[in-house]
Order: structure tokens, then C-alpha cells, then sequence
């Protein structure tokens, strides 16, 4: 029982170091040189936090049923399925489980509120769109009769690129290009999926520093991996320059839904006008220590389910 203890709380030290370690990892200069591998890395240490903090309280909360884990899940719901209840468990294994439950009914609620909010938006923004703007089948994309510079997109299945007017004066056409090539990686990517579950995580736990700080960097390295996209294809100078007028044109849409100029701007010029070799090791290093971070949960939560069908 002891093992199995540890094996949930390892997955707590993303939360345990607190708002520290999520700054550093935010402010490690590989991100920014892989931030695929740091989005890798992001994703498994905010769910091995989530996963242990339910896995710990289910360990503790089973002590009483048997001296090995899984087989105390089964036996307390073979218990429960034969109409005995909780009997046999005392308060602290009964606080335990009842943090287990609120927990993942907690992170579900949230999840499931940002995920149908986010849904509702795009359905607005698209209809809004169709309705002020005109699409334009040279680019491929909806413009806003306005005189700001504004570059984004609304992902789903049907999708929208939106550039104003302002933008289109604004920007040459290598520019227009990157920028256009930006929004389709974004859309492609399904970025605001990606993003998803750090906002609702931020929005279930306000008060963490962490999960704000998280949800910063993801947005940040996101939109770096669509600077990568659109950099292969067009190069970094024209997205450099599209980058530097569309910020001097104001900032864009807010939300949920991913605008050029938003997220990271200084950093983001830093990494297209300066070559940097990647780190061979970032990727590797980041795989496995995420997949560290995920056993341990991962191990809690599906071993019951192994000892039921054995």
C-alpha cells in the first residue's frame, strides 16, 4: 500500500513545488528552441497532477479494504454492489474518498463548462464573421472592414481566417503570406484544444499561481510552434515584420480564440531573428520525464481495473 502511496504522490510534485517550478519551466530557455517538446512536457505535468491528487486520495481512502491497492478498490466495490456500503471504513478513509470524488467531479465540471464556452464562442464568432465580413478567395480568408490590424483564426470544422482590412494595407505580400500560413497552423493544429485544458484548469483552481502560469506558457509555446509552420514555409524576417506591424496596430480579439499578436510578442521576435541550434536532448529528455510524471498516476487509476477483469 505503502508503493502505491508514493506512486500517486510523485505525480503531486508539479503542485507541491508550487508557483516555482511552473516559472521555471515557463522561463527555461529550451521551451522556447522545442516548444513542441515543452508542450509534451506541460501536458503530462499538469494531468500527472490532477490524476495523483484523485489516485492519492483513492489509495488512502481504500487502506482498510485490503494490504495490497488494487485489490482494495475491488473488494470496497464488490462491497458496495452487494448493498454494504462504506461499512468497514472510518472518517479519514471517508474524507479520502470523498476527495477523490470532488476532485474529479470538480476538474470535470470546469472542464466540460470551458470546453461548452468555447464552442459557443466559435459558433458566434462564425456567424458574426459571415455576416460583417466578406470572404475573399485569394487568400482563402473572411475580411473585416475595419481599419485595425487584426489577423486571426476560429478553428473547427469549419474554420475561418479573418483578416481586417487594416491589416491587408498594412502588411506586403511575403508578410501576408506568413501570417496567413500562421492561422492555418493554428487552425491545422487545433491549438485552442491544446490550450483547453490549462484554462479550464486555471479557471477550477484561481487561486494556484502555477495553473496561471501554465496556462501563460501554453498559450506562448503555441504560438511558437505556429511561428515554426509558418517560418519553414516563408521564412522568419517576412513573420518578424508581420509580427512588429500587426502589434503597432493594436491588439486583437481576446477570448479563446488565437490572434497573431497577442501571446508572447518579444520572445516570439527574439526566436525568429536569432538562429539558435536546438538541444538534440530537449525532446527525449521532456518524453521522458513525462512519461515519469504519467506512470505513477496512470499505474493507480488503470491497475483496479486490470485486478477486476483478472
Amino acid at each position: 500500500m505503502i508503493a502505491w502511496l508514493v506512486a500517486a504522490g510523485v505525480a503531486l510534485l508539479p503542485v507541491a513545488l508550487g508557483d516555482r517550478a511552473a516559472r521555471a519551466l515557463a522561463g527555461a530557455a529550451w521551451t522556447h528552441r522545442c516548444p513542441r517538446a515543452a508542450l509534451v512536457l506541460w501536458h503530462a505535468a499538469g494531468a500527472s497532477a490532477g490524476l495523483g491528487a484523485i489516485g492519492l486520495g483513492l489509495v488512502a481512502a481504500v487502506a482498510p479494504s485490503a494490504a495490497v491497492f488494487p485489490h482494495g478498490v475491488h473488494t470496497l466495490v464488490s462491497r458496495i454492489a452487494g448493498g454494504h456500503g462504506l461499512a468497514g471504513l472510518g472518517p479519514a478513509h471517508l474524507v479520502a474518498l470523498a476527495w477523490s470524488a470532488g476532485l474529479t467531479v470538480w476538474l470535470v465540471v470546469h472542464t466540460a463548462r470551458v470546453a461548452a464556452g468555447t464552442f459557443r464562442e466559435r459558433r458566434r464568432r462564425r456567424l458574426l464573421i459571415d455576416v460583417v465580413a466578406d470572404h475573399s478567395p485569394e487568400h482563402d480568408a473572411y475580411i473585416l472592414p475595419a481599419s485595425g490590424r487584426v489577423a486571426y483564426c476560429v478553428p473547427g470544422r469549419r474554420r475561418r481566417i479573418v483578416l481586417s482590412q487594416g491589416a491587408l494595407d498594412a502588411l506586403s505580400a511575403q508578410e501576408l503570406a506568413a501570417v496567413l500560413g500562421h492561422e492555418r497552423a493554428h487552425a491545422r493544429g487545433h491549438h485552442d484544444l491544446a490550450l483547453l485544458p490549462f484554462v479550464a484548469l486555471a479557471r477550477a483552481f484561481p487561486w494556484l499561481p502555477s495553473a496561471r502560469t501554465a496556462r501563460r506558457a501554453v498559450a506562448v509555446l503555441l504560438e511558437m510552434v505556429a511561428d515554426d509552420h509558418a517560418r519553414r514555409a516563408h521564412g522568419g524576417l517576412p513573420l518578424a515584420g508581420a509580427l512588429v506591424r500587426m502589434t503597432a496596430g493594436g491588439p486583437g480579439p481576446q477570448a479563446s480564440t488565437p490572434a497573431l499578436a497577442e501571446q508572447g510578442v518579444v520572445e516570439r521576435l527574439q526566436r525568429l531573428l536569432t538562429e539558435r541550434e536546438r538541444p538534440r536532448w530537449a525532446p527525449a529528455a521532456a518524453c521522458s520525464t513525462a512519461g515519469l510524471l504519467l506512470s505513477g498516476p496512470l499505474a493507480v487509476l488503470v491497475a483496479p481495473l486490470v485486478c477486476a477483469a483478472i
